[in-house]
């Protein structure tokens, strides 16, 4: 068994060039050991020891001395052992060598000859040799190969969240192998965390987002993203100084990937503009980034503690004219000039879903004439009310009541100030009928008007997508 005979040297080349530790190598091979020769000695009691000076390692049986033998591969009498000169009481155990190697065939032969009334000494021919010294091989391989992974996770677990550069490799089933870090690891680009038609080959350097470090992967532990909206938060705070010293701050971010993607920055100096910082003088630090993602367009907003002037910064190219807050379903309905209102939209309501998710809020979008038409129907449905008419609607939605359901959860004391309604009694009568025509109990009789095109309305809520502001993209 020569690899055995020489695991002092393997030990050595193992221990310098994968950092493993001496002593974990050595009690990994005799356990190994060990292992084997129990497989092989049956019923006995084995330990291994490994010899620094030969490089071996040793195996030992185990004998107790006892006054009645149950077991003749784990103990001995008393009297077997006076009979063989051995010095014992009951009680002791005795440590015998097991002569594997080829070299000891004639220490295990003697062995045999002065022991010969101890049947658990006779070990016949078992040629555990051949078997130890594959097993000790098979253990190193696999110890350093934990080792190495052990390694790969401790050097780069605080990577997480950061960017890696790396050259792209070969393709696995889908997902793109990169060597990172000059050559020293390899990084996982899985197919969900690469941009839908941007195509890399061989040889492309690329720029990810390091999504996880995963240390119970098969392969490799890095996994990288490009898709992820910490790329472009990461590529910005490279490219401009003030995020980076904590002058400018990306407070949203909302992507994308490879199409469109919006950050909302703020300053902590009142003599720094974050969007300009970030764009850079004739939009060179933007475009940097631009070209990183291989095109994908950027728009930078100014964040505002004020919920409505944020979504309205949110919605830019386009103008709002009209902003309405339902803070209790966490809801705002957006008026846009008809001639807007696709540029608020965007290409298939790209510019809004954006919007909604870098801001938090569910964005109903309207044309100025879909309001109006909708004006118009509430104030039908409120004349409809018996006793209400289209004055006394009217008044009802100058003063904030703006449809059928304001009116059913209406106070009846504030209703009655109304010009037109005129009494307590009255305005409790009107409550309900409109909470009966809003739950559906009543139909009322309204003439509506002519119904507007669904072109001029758009509706947008966050929690629909998981890269909404507020959550993991």
């Amino acid at each position: 068994m020569e690899e055995v005979v020489n695991l002092n040297t393997v030990l050595e080349q193992v221990c310098a060039e994968k950092n493993i530790s001496r002593e974990v190598l050595i009690e990994t091979v005799e356990q190994a050991v060990a292992t084997a020769a129990k497989k092989v000695f049956e019923d006995r009691e084995i330990e291994a020891s490994f010899d620094p000076e030969t490089g071996n390692v040793n195996l030992f049986q185990v004998l107790y001395v006892v006054e009645d033998v149950q077991s003749r591969h784990r103990e001995i009498s008393l009297e077997q052992a006076h009979r063989a000169g051995l010095e014992a009481e009951v009680g002791d155990e005795l440590l015998f060598q097991i002569f594997y190697l080829d070299g000891d065939k004639k220490r295990a032969e003697q062995q045999s000859k002065d022991y010969a009334e101890i049947d658990a000494l006779q070990f016949g021919q078992h040629g555990f040799g051949r078997i130890a010294a594959q097993t000790a091989k098979q253990v190193i391989i696999q110890r350093v190969r934990e080792a190495e992974r052990e390694n790969m996770f401790d050097a780069y677990k605080d990577k997480k969240g950061e960017l890696m550069t790396g050259i792209v490799r070969r393709f696995e089933r889908g997902s793109i192998v990169v060597e990172v870090d000059n050559g020293k690891a390899e990084a996982l680009l899985p197919a969900r965390e690469q941009v839908p038609r941007e195509s890399l080959r061989p040889g492309d350097r690329i720029v990810a987002y390091v999504k996880d470090v995963d240390k119970s992967a098969r392969g490799p532990q890095i996994i990288l993203s490009r898709t992820h909206r910490g790329l472009v938060e990461k590529l910005f705070e490279h490219e401009v100084p003030e995020i980076y010293e904590g002058i400018v701050r990306i407070e949203a971010c909302a992507r994308e990937p490879g199409a469109r993607s919006k950050i909302a920055v703020s300053s902590r100096d009142r003599d720094v503009d974050p969007v300009g910082a970030c764009v850079g003088i004739r939009g060179s630090r933007v475009q940097a980034v631009v070209q990183e993602l291989r095109g994908e367009k950027i728009d930078i907003v100014p964040y505002n503690d004020d919920p409505a002037r944020f979504v309205c910064n949110a919605i830019q190219p386009a103008t709002v004219s009209r902003v309405l807050i339902d803070a209790e379903r966490h809801t705002m309905e957006l008026v846009v000039p008809d001639d807007k209102l696709s540029l608020a939209i965007g290409k298939k309501g790209q510019n809004v879903r954006l919007a909604s998710r870098l801001t938090g809020w569910r964005i109903d979008i309207y044309s100025e004439s879909k309001l109006r038409q909708m004006e118009r129907r509430s104030l039908a449905e409120m004349a409809a009310i018996p006793g209400v008419g289209d004055a006394v609607a009217g008044a009802l939605f100058q003063m904030g009541w703006r449809n059928l359901r304001d009116l059913a959860i209406a106070d009846a004391d504030e209703l009655a100030q109304v010009p037109g309604v005129g009494s307590v009694d009255r305005a409790e009568s009107i409550i309900e009928v409109a909470n009966d025509a809003a739950s559906g109990k009543l139909t009322l009789a309204v003439k509506y008007p002519e119904p507007a095109s669904d072109e001029n309305r758009m509706v947008v809520d966050p929690s629909e997508d998981e890269g909404y502001a507020g959550g993991d993209a």
